[in-house]
């Protein structure tokens, strides 16, 4: 009867707000969250996500057990009838009731079990995600592409299943305690002889699930160390096949592979060792108990009836000794729930500010800007004006924090002291929408995000017209290879093979599709062809009179053309002043050093 169930606070940022407690599907915000969760709050709060499918669960899992704890006493019962001549219609009447209530139950709890996992790996995977892109750089730098991805395909599902396996373990308990106290009222000795295997059954699951514990969570940490190469692997593609490094690079991806062997062999090993110990105490439980009752019959204490009930009532007890699977699938399930809550837990590092943005000319400013980066120091107390409108190159050597520093100012970083302001207000402070909103990204290497190129294009500015977009293409010189492509700009980036200018192009469309009043080019330009940068640089100066533009430049051409310098060196601005006036120094002249065209600034300037 009884069946298998389904079943850091920064600085410059105010303190939360009560609007940001949660999202408009009601999901928490996490980046406001001041208790993050463990692995069984998780549970718990993944539990009240599906109220009415955990209610139908549990209901039909106690109907269920209470059912199974009446059929053998409602068989004894006609057993017993039938053999004293009595007529069997109200018995089989029950019996009858009960098989049907006991199957509509666990019908009713497996689409339960389903209907509130499905819900509930929603919920986890939304959640997870959310966090993971709330986390931001740092969170990339935390955990691994190929780790998250394992936890969102293989953990969030997992831990989904955990009130499942919990609420099947605790009927299973319930019932096998009901058990024996019915074998108890048949006959004491029944009873006794059933508890006497407790204590040896509670040894060997205590110490089956503290091993069996550890060996999942170090299954699933090694699963992911492989996805995570794995990725990496798949990202640089061309290098190994242009290295001739394919070999070497399976070694290295497969490389966890032999301590991943180890642990699933630990885990058989426990299971087997579990699953034996059980396989020998069942069978020699069933010869004890039905030689006491037979012997009961036997002697006139217990009616064929009352056998039969014993039997029956014994089977149900024995349901905890046959619960090892699912045992073994709680354990799994736990151990991505403590995976998923790993993540959570880590706390990002700037809350959202609350505050509008008002209207100004776009002037940034850095004020004892420090970052570390472990135990280095990047920036030192670093101060800066950038006048508005203008536009200031970002130059030093490789190391210095050119990336860092023009991160900050649309906060995709934040200082570990000190503080950048847009116009006046620390970004910190502003909110996010306004913020992004006004400072536009163009990358070394642009990620080209949209189901299209328009798409691509229009990603942080989705109103953009079509028009727009096409606009936005023609200043970053990507209109005419964009019209070119099979689809034109309905081609899907990912079935087009574009080299690293021509990503490079798209990404400064995007970002001047965006607008704002501020433009960060972040070596944005580095793998256009100098005829195409020209043009570009020219496009982009039009187009960005009066907007600020902060430009991290590599090349000594780049600079040339910003209104200022910002030189960085020792972790401070060394000078801010125009390309020509640096010039001369040739301690300048030396952070191009690696630059080709550098030997050709003489006459440049």
């Amino acid at each position: 009867m009884v069946a298998k169930r389904a079943g850091k606070h920064h600085r410059g940022s105010p303190p939360p707000t009560p609007e940001q407690a949660t999202d408009s599907q009601g999901y928490p915000l996490l980046t406001s969250e001041a208790d993050p969760p463990t692995a069984n709050r998780l549970l718990l709060q993944a539990a009240r996500r599906a109220p009415g499918w955990t209610i139908a669960l549990v209901v039909a899992m106690l109907v269920d057990a209470v059912t199974s704890l009446l059929f053998p006493a409602a068989l004894a019962v006609a057993v017993d009838a039938a053999l004293q001549g009595e007529p069997p219609g109200m018995a089989l009447v029950r019996l009858g009731a009960l098989l049907a209530a006991g199957m509509l139950a666990e019908m009713l709890a497996s689409v339960a079990g389903a209907s509130y996992g499905a819900s509930v790996v929603a919920w986890l995977r939304h959640r997870l995600f959310r966090h993971v892109l709330a986390l931001g750089i740092a969170g990339q730098r935390r955990f691994a592409a190929g780790d998250v991805m394992t936890r969102l395909t293989g953990d969030a599902p997992g831990a989904a299943q955990v009130l499942g396996e919990v609420l099947d373990a605790v009927v299973t308990v319930t019932t096998t305690i009901g058990a024996v106290v019915a074998l108890g009222l048949i006959d004491w000795r029944l009873a006794a002889t059933f508890l006497a295997s407790v204590p040896i059954t509670f040894l060997f699951l205590r110490r089956f699930i503290h091993e069996a514990s550890d060996l999942f969570v170090d299954y699933r940490r090694l699963q992911a160390a492989i996805a995570t190469r794995l990725i990496d692997a798949l990202r640089g593609i061309r290098t190994i096949r242009a290295s001739g490094t394919a070999t070497r690079e399976i070694d290295r991806v497969l490389a966890p592979l032999p301590q991943l062997s180890a642990a699933g062999r630990s885990l058989w090993r426990a299971q087997r060792e579990v699953t034996w110990q059980f396989g020998l105490l069942v069978p020699l439980l069933q010869i004890v108990v039905l030689a006491v009752a037979g012997f009961g019959v036997t002697a006139g204490r217990l009616t064929p009836g009352d056998l039969l009930a014993a039997v029956g009532y014994f089977t149900l007890a024995l349901g905890l000794f046959e619960e090892i699977d699912s045992l073994l699938e709680s354990v799994s399930a736990r151990a991505g729930a403590a995976r998923v809550a790993e993540v959570l837990a880590e706390r990002p590092t700037h809350l959202p500010g609350a505050l509008p943005l008002p209207d100004g000319p776009g002037a940034v400013t850095f004020r004892g800007v420090t970052v570390r980066a472990g135990e280095t120091v990047v920036l030192d107390q670093l101060d800066l004006e950038v006048p508005a409108g203008a536009a200031v190159a970002i130059v030093g050597r490789s190391g210095a924090g050119k990336t860092t520093l023009a991160w900050m100012v649309g906060r995709l970083v934040d200082p570990d002291e000190g503080e950048v302001l847009l116009d006046g207000v620390p970004v910190s402070r502003l909110r996010e929408s306004e913020l992004r909103r006004a400072v536009s990204y163009a990358f070394e290497r642009p990620a080209l995000l949209g189901s299209t190129i328009e798409a691509a294009i229009a990603y942080g500015r989705p109103s953009a017209s079509r028009a727009e977009v096409e606009q936005a293409a023609e200043a970053a010189q990507a209109d005419g290879f964009v019209r070119r492509l099979p689809a034109g700009y309905a081609t899907q980036p990912a079935r087009v093979p574009l080299s690293g200018g021509e990503v490079q192009r798209l990404g400064l469309a995007r970002a001047i599709a965006q607008g704002g009043r501020v433009l960060v080019l972040d070596d944005a330009t580095s793998s256009l062809d100098t005829a195409t940068e020209v043009q570009v640089e020219a496009a982009l100066a039009a187009l960005a009179a009066g907007r600020t533009s902060l430009v991290v430049a590599h090349r000594a051409a780049a600079a040339a053309r910003a209104d200022l310098v910002a030189w960085l060196d020792g972790g401070r601005i060394r000078a801010l002043a125009p390309h020509v006036l640096l010039w001369d120094d040739p301690e300048y002249q030396a952070v191009f050093a690696g630059s080709t065209e550098a030997r050709h600034q003489g006459a440049l300037t």
